[in-house]
């Protein structure tokens, strides 16, 4: 009943202060202090409370220096004449016994710094309420326990801690039984290190531990190396948050309930409504290596699993509370003990994003599905995008092209962003098609006949040959590539030797050079009625200077397909400058009327980097 009023009592001080708990405490390690320098016997009540709460809520707190200092003091006053003993019996052969180890310590500090191996070798205190355990948990006499003999390895870091246990086992005699990897799997309080018990040459026992620096100061102070409090915090209970990690609040109130578990005996009505104010919003649970975890109140089984590892929340497929298996939808409580069932692979339900069957709760699970169904809508979109490409290869007998080579010319990182965007139709393969198999224009499409036109008296005044229209029976034409005429664009023609008449763009140039130097062979032509009717197709080329960026090219070539114009040619060219990198590009399409084009130079205009696109 004291204990349990205890208890009460200090989660009671917890639920106002974590600090009042730490006071508690070092005011009681300062009253058995006080007794044995003044060799005043306290109250038999009191020392049995130190031995049995206060010095397991120092455990519980991973307190360790504290914890052993009380448990010697106690003990010396509950049991003095066993004290005694065992301080008599570590005495008689301290001497021996120091100078054996301060060798050995030395001794093996150095191997291990010559084994590159940056570690400290230190010997351990004896604390004798430790040894009467070990001695009567185990039923050992005094020269079996381990304790009496013992180093403490500091290396720099984990992998050290590792590499001086191999180096330990290597040449000392291990023990069997006598190993534990508390790094590996912490206990519950916290605690890390690694424990080996060896035998030297002479066959002595020599208990080693072996741990980082942080590892050690956690063990020697526990939550008191980890806590700052600052005033007027908006995270904490009564005024008090954390400066350091906030899970380390919640890892301490999880081993205070867990110690007031030890102690058996339930809270009463009034602390029950004490710390009902406390983290109302979380809960805290434990995995079944007596992890702490963290959730929001509501939270299920399959949070839990996610809280863990979304690999293990992908998983599950079942779950035991404290043993019990139960449905994924179950609510958790706190301080229950959560398994999960999983398989070995496979992914999560569609059910668990429906908040109606209560499968989730926290935002961080439901993030993790929604983004495991969207990798998954994004592997089918690949692959039919991947599909699709491959097919157009086979049939194009293009299958020698490396993919990441033509995504790379179509302005796109690998191959995987082509797919995905051809996967989401979001580019023509007719592009891709166009960009493998540039055609050539043919003669059925640039060349055209000129007809004789009514003459006028004008035109009779400007050439003697009369007027010729583009598209009737009469002479052979052909369209000029230097300045790529289409409708309705103003036409001159020019009688070439052998080639019939090529038709330029009235403000051509190269026309120009050629009328100033042979004005006489210049003839007057306009496009026939017939153009538009026969759908007609005329190859325009258009310059786009912009900023060189990634899928600018991708970019610009959406802007073409987006408006049904057949891209037939593309002419790239990027020079590094003060302004990061400019492009030049030339487009070549396909259009059954020049007027269309200035709309779409204007949608191009618009496509971020571009600085001018304008008809050559």
């Amino acid at each position: 009943a004291l204990q349990s009023e205890n208890v009460r009592k200090m989660l009671l001080a917890f639920s106002r202060d974590l600090r009042v708990v730490m006071l508690r405490l070092a005011s009681r390690l300062q009253t058995l202090r006080y007794c044995a320098a003044s060799k005043q016997e306290p109250p038999p009540s009191l020392a049995h409370e130190s031995l049995h709460v206060f010095a397991p809520l120092a455990n519980r707190l991973g307190i360790w220096q504290l914890k052993w200092e009380m448990e010697d003091l106690a003990f010396r006053f509950l049991e003095p004449e066993t004290y005694k003993q065992v301080a008599r019996l570590l005495d008689e052969k301290r001497a021996y016994r120091e100078g054996f180890m301060e060798s050995l310590r030395a001794q093996l500090e150095r191997s291990l710094n010559q084994q590159g191996i940056a570690a400290l070798v230190q010997g351990r205190p004896k604390h004798i309420y430790s040894i009467v355990k070990k001695m009567r948990g185990k039923s050992l006499d005094f020269d079996q326990v381990f304790d009496i003999r013992a180093l403490r390895v500091i290396a720099a870091d984990v992998k050290g801690c590792y590499a001086a246990l191999a180096f330990v086992h290597a040449n000392f005699s291990p023990i069997d039984g006598e190993f534990d990897d508390y790094i590996a799997k912490p206990k519950a309080n916290g605690y890390q290190s690694l424990h080996t018990v060896v035998r030297d040459e002479a066959g002595r026992a020599v208990e080693i531990q072996i741990r980082t620096q942080a590892m050690h100061d956690h063990a020697e102070h526990g939550v008191a190396a980890h806590w700052a409090y600052k005033e007027a915090g908006t995270k904490g209970y009564a005024g008090v948050s954390a400066s350091s990690e906030y899970d380390a609040k919640i890892a301490v109130l999880r081993q205070l309930l867990a110690w007031e578990r030890d102690l058996s005996g339930p809270l009463s009505a009034k602390a029950q409504s004490a710390g009902q104010g406390l983290f109302e919003d979380r809960i805290y649970v434990l995995t079944p290596e007596a992890a702490v975890v963290e959730l929001p109140r509501g939270a299920t089984t399959v949070d839990f699993a996610y809280s863990v590892h979304t690999s293990l929340g992908h998983r599950c497929r079942g779950a035991r509370l404290d043993g019990v298996m139960v449905p994924l939808n179950t609510p958790l409580q706190n301080g229950q003990t959560v398994e999960v069932i999983t398989v070995k692979e496979g992914g999560p339900s569609r059910d668990w994003l429906n908040p109606e069957l209560g499968f989730l709760s926290s935002a961080r699970a439901k993030s993790k599905v929604r983004a495991w169904f969207n990798g998954l809508a994004m592997q089918q979109t690949v692959a039919r995008g991947r599909e699709a490409v491959e097919k157009l290869l086979q049939r194009e007998g293009k299958t020698s092209i490396k993919l990441d080579d033509l995504a790379s010319k179509l302005g796109f990182k690998n191959a995987e962003d082509l797919f995905e965007v051809v996967g989401k139709d979001e580019l023509s393969l007719r592009t891709i098609e166009n960009m493998l198999n540039p055609p050539e224009p043919s003669p059925s499409q640039d060349d055209f006949v000129l007809a004789k036109k009514p003459r006028t008296d004008k035109s009779a005044k400007s050439t003697s040959g009369g007027v010729l229209v583009v598209g009737l029976d009469s002479l052979l034409t052909q369209l000029a590539k230097c300045c790529k005429p289409a409708p309705p664009d103003t036409i001159l023609g020019f009688v070439t030797k052998g080639r019939g008449v090529s038709i330029h763009r009235a403000d051509c140039s190269n026309f120009r050079n050629m009328a100033t130097g042979s004005p006489d062979r210049v003839i007057d032509v306009e496009w026939g009625g017939q153009q538009a009717a026969t759908g007609a197709l005329y190859p325009v080329d258009v310059a786009i200077e912009a900023t060189d960026r990634q899928g600018l090219l991708r970019d610009i070539s959406e802007v073409f397909s987006k408006a049904k114009m057949n891209v037939i040619g593309v002419q790239t060219q990027s020079v590094k400058d003060n302004r990061g990198g400019t492009a030049w590009m030339t487009f070549t399409v396909e259009v059954g009327d020049s007027g269309r084009l200035n709309h779409v130079l204007g949608l191009v205009a618009d496509v971020s980097g571009v600085r001018a696109a304008r008809r050559r």
